[in-house]
């Protein structure tokens, strides 16, 4: 495949696309970013070669136009001097020169046209690959992360296994005779002084509520005896 073959290839393809339909996008894209990047150095180097044959022809252009300028003031002075055959020959060489470096012309000009391709076509590969560097970066993560809650979903299901959740079972009915076990020690017994205490408090309470019917009751009779008749 030439270079520019692989190059519109590259350039036309949806990147996107392609990672969709792949079965193994990691390794598609990873194939990809190497053909960029070896379509990438073709092109710098070809580019190159191209500026260097472009400079080689700029300095044929000017030796040209140098030439074909100093056969003009040799054909001037000729004619000058009254020699017209010398400065006919002098013309012929003038023109000589000058076709010639109408012809380098046009071939820099060719040149100039071909380095702006290549530099187009390098700017372009050059976004393309960031692009698919960028894409490469992501599934990365996403791999990473991917595996990473596969672990997690993986342990989960192992957790919640029957065999899992009976080892809590018993855990938690053993914490719990345990717990029930604690509870029956002290049950019913209760230190001889903290029911002493707590008899004196009921008794407190009793009086005070003993006293407080009575002086109602003290109340209501007064009352009853002030409304009866002398």
């Amino acid at each position: 495949m030439g270079i520019f073959t692989r190059f519109r290839d590259i350039v036309s393809s949806n990147i996107n696309a392609m990672l969709d339909k792949a079965e193994d996008p990691e390794k598609l894209i990873s194939l990809m970013i190497r053909e960029m990047e070896d379509t990438l150095v073709e092109i710098k180097a070809s580019c190159a070669g191209v500026m260097a044959s472009r400079k080689k022809l700029q300095r044929q252009l000017s030796d040209a136009q140098v030439h074909a300028a100093n056969w003009e003031q040799k054909a001037r002075l000729a004619v000058s001097k009254g020699r017209d055959d010398l400065g006919r020959e002098a013309l012929i060489e003038k023109r000589k020169y000058a076709e010639r470096a109408a012809s380098l012309e046009r071939e820099c000009a060719d040149m100039n046209g071909l380095v702006e391709q290549y530099q187009e076509d390098i700017r372009q590969l050059e976004e393309r690959l960031r692009s698919a560097r960028e894409k490469q970066r992501a599934l990365v993560q996403r791999h990473i992360h991917a595996n990473k809650k596969r672990r997690a979903q993986e342990e989960i299901r192992r957790v919640e296994s029957t065999e899992a959740v009976m080892r809590f079972e018993e855990f938690e009915n053993r914490i719990e005779r345990m717990e029930a076990e604690a509870d029956l020690i002290n049950y019913g017994r209760k230190p001889a002084l903290d029911a002493k205490f707590e008899e004196l408090v009921v008794d407190d309470e009793i009086e005070k509520e003993l006293q407080t019917l009575k002086s109602s009751v003290k109340g209501q009779l007064s009352l009853e005896h002030k409304g009866s008749p002398s």
